[in-house]
């Protein structure tokens, strides 16, 4: 527990004092706890989970590390349990036809989709799509999304961003060599200067049969989630950033 307790103390970039103050606690006590002089009650395990804002997942560890037993259930989709998230999901998929949208876990991994999606994928190796989808891998691969991505250099940064924004929140290994695989891809891309353009947000071109299609981005997560398998579910969607866009989109469904 002490251990772990201070990796994660040192990644969030904390001293002790610093998460001494933000747990309402003494600084001797804490220090005790990471060398292990002092057991936490399953109380103050919670408290310095909350207060080093872990996952679901890793507060879970984190209890195991302690001797206690884990809080936070990991429900597969198809579990009773998770009926009203079920519905949920697919509401807000067939709801948002026909523009695309869908559902990956915590690594990006497809769970769900729309059939507007679909139309987007037209090109991309079979590889790609044999689940587990990972989303990120098909959009940058050279063999995916890529060679259609209008603006490929802006669009990899702002993939890769969100990319290392999600490994320092959760310092999850897999992650970090998604990064790594996804930065090896070939071609010298430039980043794009921050207030280049006329864009308010990223958005996303694709070259086409129907002439350039442009979209921006939604992410919507589940709020009040205790389950690690929802907290950890995001619903993507996009939106048609033109009326060009939309009426092609229009058109295919």
């Amino acid at each position: 527990m002490g251990t772990l307790l201070r990796q994660w103390r040192e990644h969030r970039r904390l001293s002790q004092a610093d998460l001494s103050l933000q747990a309402d606690i003494s600084t001797r006590h804490l220090s005790f706890v990471e060398t292990g002089r002092a057991l936490p009650s399953r109380d103050m395990v919670l408290l310095l989970a909350e207060s080093l804002d872990l996952p679901l997942r890793d507060r879970n560890r984190m209890l195991l590390a302690a001797g206690f037993a884990p809080l936070f259930t990991q429900s597969s989709l198809d579990a009773p349990r998770m009926d009203a998230v079920g519905r949920a999901i697919r509401r807000a998929l067939h709801d948002h036809n026909p523009y695309p949208a869908t559902v990956v876990d915590g690594s990006w991994r497809m769970v769900d989709a729309n059939a507007a999606l679909h139309t987007l994928l037209t090109g991309i190796a079979p590889r790609l799509l044999t689940p587990p989808v990972n989303i990120l891998r098909a959009s940058l691969h050279p063999d995916g999304l890529a060679p259609r991505i209008v603006n490929l250099a802006q669009w990899r940064e702002h993939v890769l961003c969100r990319l290392r924004r999600k490994i320092a929140f959760t310092a999850d290994e897999s992650l970090g060599e998604l990064y790594d695989e996804l930065c090896s891809y070939p071609g010298d891309l430039p980043r794009p200067s921050p207030t280049a353009g006329e864009d308010v947000v990223v958005p996303l071109r694709l070259r086409g049969d129907d002439g350039e299609l442009a979209f921006v981005g939604t992410i919507t997560t589940f709020g009040g989630a205790v389950d690690v398998t929802v907290s950890e579910l995001s619903i993507e969607a996009l939106y048609p950033a033109d009326e060009h866009t939309a009426s092609v989109m229009r058109s295919r469904a």
